[in-house]
């Protein structure tokens, strides 16, 4: 039985207890979702993108978009269809392939264009995909897809994309999957002056046409994934700084719009900061032959590779407020920081599938924690990653149960991982274990498309741990495990409850004061000291005391 005295003594986790949503019912997922996230179908298997060139008018006055995007790919198996994905109510207008004009068969948002020649593996080969119309607008950029035809402050056009999720194929034609990226990508976009294209890469050209509209022509030289790909048309200043790090010099460009220049030169001095943080712990900027931008938009923000968009308000937080509730969200700028954090974390490493997209949005929110803990400090980091709990919801898993239909879990993919890959950090118990391992994925996995499987043998790996039953716990169930105590009078009893089957993952807590690491599993096992039991907050778990 349980003495009154140990009622006083066991020190619970300093956060509310939280149970369990039900699980909300599956969507039944149709034939339109596994053409869209298919990775191994009959129209995507057989080939494997090489580089897209695209070229495209945007026209403001009508609110319509016209161009065409070369494709070329490398012959990887036997087949005979290309399957082209591009939304409605954009129109494809043709393909065509050695100035042949292909048959097309459309099946929704997917196109299936049939070469006329057997093609020999390891062959490359090309086919332009011709498209127009008016794309769909962007009612909430950027948790809404499409083109979004804004204005700013003084009436002229600012004119934007987001498509991660939905998918680039809302403005777009590609082959629509984050398992194929082209080594490298030409955008080429015809726009009215006196506005400025700022795309992927590095800027090659601005070609005036002499009827008022000019052409900027970017490249990006390196793996990039196709969500990452956007416009940015605005009438934007620009300056240009050379940060040194780790691999050299690395050219550091910003694009406001005109009349925020100075609160941009001020705001945007974090840059260096991140950059010289993130380098720390996780290795060389991954692009440094593309180099980084950071480019003003009426969004929030989102991650393009080496064109990371920014649209905070020229403030610290995220739009004015802090999610740990500590304030030491608010002494920085939300958007420089997670979105940079995602260079590393979605745009180097990409997944394979969206249902693993907990890869990009847990490190990216982890990342938040890593800053905070560069600039002020182990106990501050720590602070506002335990802080940010408050907005976790535990309704659904972060990892879904199906694949290759475009879906993902829950949002608690960035809070939640961002406390998993925390409470990982704990286990492992070493801080420069720990660092190396976040550079070692950033290395060893470099411009490389991944799963989620990947990343969790890797850090098992490295770690020396068995972690499987961690990571299952948190991406795939939605309870907080549990350690229950039950007191005797020459000791207690602990094991793990509410988690899945196997689960043993090692925690640390004081008995009397004294720093005691438990190896619980959910069979009940004896430590054989008494003593106020406290359990370290910063693990993401509940404690609580059961009679025996």
């Amino acid at each position: 039985m349980m003495p009154a005295t140990w009622a006083r003594r066991v020190v619970f986790l300093m956060m509310p207890v939280l149970f369990a949503a039900p699980l909300t019912a599956q969507r039944a997922f149709t034939r339109v979702d596994s053409l869209r996230g298919g990775l191994d179908t009959p129209g995507r298997s057989w080939w494997d993108v090489t580089f897209y060139d695209l070229e495209l008018a945007v026209n403001s006055t009508d609110s319509t978009i016209s161009g065409r995007n070369v494709i070329s790919y490398r012959v990887v198996g036997t087949g005979n269809q290309l399957q082209i994905d591009l939304m409605a109510p954009l129109r494809l207008d043709s393909v065509v392939q050695d100035g042949r004009r292909l048959n097309v068969r459309t099946d929704g948002n997917a196109h299936f264009a049939t070469v006329s020649n057997p093609q020999a593996y390891g062959s490359v080969h090309q086919v332009t995909a011709w498209f127009s119309g008016r794309p769909t607008v962007a009612p909430r950029p950027p948790w809404d897809g499409g083109i979004s035809w804004q204005k700013d402050s003084l009436g002229r056009d600012w004119i934007v994309t987001t498509d991660q999720g939905v998918g680039a194929s809302i403005w777009w034609p590609n082959k629509d999957s984050q398992a194929d990226e082209p080594d490298s990508q030409r955008v080429a976009v015809r726009i009215p002056e006196p506005l400025t294209f700022v795309g992927p890469g590095r800027l090659r050209s601005s070609t005036p046409h002499g009827d008022g509209t000019t052409t900027w022509e970017w490249f990006a030289s390196l793996p990039i994934n196709n969500y990452a790909i956007s416009l940015a048309i605005g009438k934007y200043d620009h300056w240009s700084e050379v940060y040194q790090g780790e691999d050299g010099e690395l050219t550091l460009d910003y694009y406001p719009l005109d009349y925020h220049l100075d609160a941009a030169r001020r705001q945007w001095l974090q840059v260096r900061t991140t950059m010289q943080c993130f380098e720390h712990w996780f290795g060389p900027y991954p692009f440094y032959r593309d180099g980084y931008k950071l480019i003003d938009v009426p969004y929030n923000g989102m991650e393009h590779q080496t064109a990371v968009t920014y649209g905070n308000g020229f403030a610290n937080g995220y739009r004015g407020r802090d999610a740990s509730g500590t304030g030491l969200g608010m002494l920085w700028d939300f958007i420089i920081v997670h979105e940079t954090a995602h260079e590393w974390w979605g745009n180097n490493l990409t997944t394979r599938d969206l249902a693993d997209m907990w890869v990009h949005e847990s490190f990216g929110n982890y990342s938040e924690s890593l800053y905070t803990e560069c600039l002020f400090g182990k106990q501050a980091g720590a602070d506002y990653v335990i802080g940010s709990r408050r907005g976790i919801r535990n309704d659904t898993p972060i990892v879904p149960p199906n694949r290759g239909v475009n879906a993902q879990g829950s949002g608690d993919m960035y809070i939640k991982g961002g406390n998993m890959l925390h409470t990982i950090r704990q286990v492992v118990a070493d801080d420069a274990l720990w660092r190396d391992i976040l550079r070692g994925l950033q290395r060893d996995f470099r411009h490389r498309i991944i799963d989620g499987a990947d990343v969790q043998r890797y850090i098992s790996g490295r770690a020396g741990i068995d972690l499987g039953r961690v990571f299952e716990q948190y991406l795939t169930t939605t309870r907080i495990p549990v350690l229950e105590i039950s007191p005797r009078n020459d000791g207690f009893e602990y094991r793990w409850a509410d988690v899945v089957d196997g689960f043993d993952m090692p925690i640390d807590v004081t008995v009397g004061g004294a720093p005691v690491r438990l190896k619980p599993t959910t069979s009940w096992q004896r430590h054989p000291v008494a003593g106020e039991v406290a359990v370290d907050r910063d693990y993401y778990v509940n404690s609580r005391l059961v009679p025996r």
